[in-house]
């Protein structure tokens, strides 16, 4: 019997997967506890209404996140720090800092776990940092660390 599994089970299947059960398991245990529909005309048409909006929704995702990859491209992030002599700063520049700065000045939205700094950066000057906006889309922002 094939049916539409409602939720994940270990060792069957995904949600929203199509699978053969077998009609005593189908009906003793997956109907009962709501953990699966038959796949009948009717499910399998909101199955796959379901995954084209899904779709839908993820491409549009990703449209967005290449908009904002463009749009750091061009951005130079002036980062304003105390510094002592030889350049080096009190502190450092964290990626919160980072993601407040880029809120702030340019309303662009991008979650501070995004940002790969491997440590925070520590002394004054140009650097190019990674932001990973969405599978596959990598954006690069500038970043000028500057004495103020």
């Amino acid at each position: 019997m094939k049916v539409i599994l409602k939720a994940d089970i270990k060792g069957v299947g995904k949600k929203d997967q199509v699978i053969n059960a077998s009609d005593g398991y189908a009906r003793n245990y997956l109907f009962p506890k709501k953990l699966a529909v038959p796949a009948d005309i009717g499910n399998m048409a909101n199955l796959k209404a379901k995954q084209d909006s899904n779709a839908f929704r993820k491409e549009q995702e990703r449209q967005d996140a290449i908009k904002t990859s463009d749009k750091l491209s061009k951005i130079l992030l002036k980062v304003p720090v105390k510094a002592g002599e030889n350049g080096k700063i009190f502190g450092g520049v964290s990626a919160k800092e980072i993601s407040d700065l880029l809120k702030q000045n340019y309303n662009i939205e991008v979650d501070k776990k995004k940002i790969e700094l491997k440590e925070p950066i520590k002394n004054l000057g140009i650097r190019t940092v990674s932001i990973k906006l969405f599978e596959g889309v990598i954006g690069s922002l500038k970043i000028d660390v500057i004495s103020g």
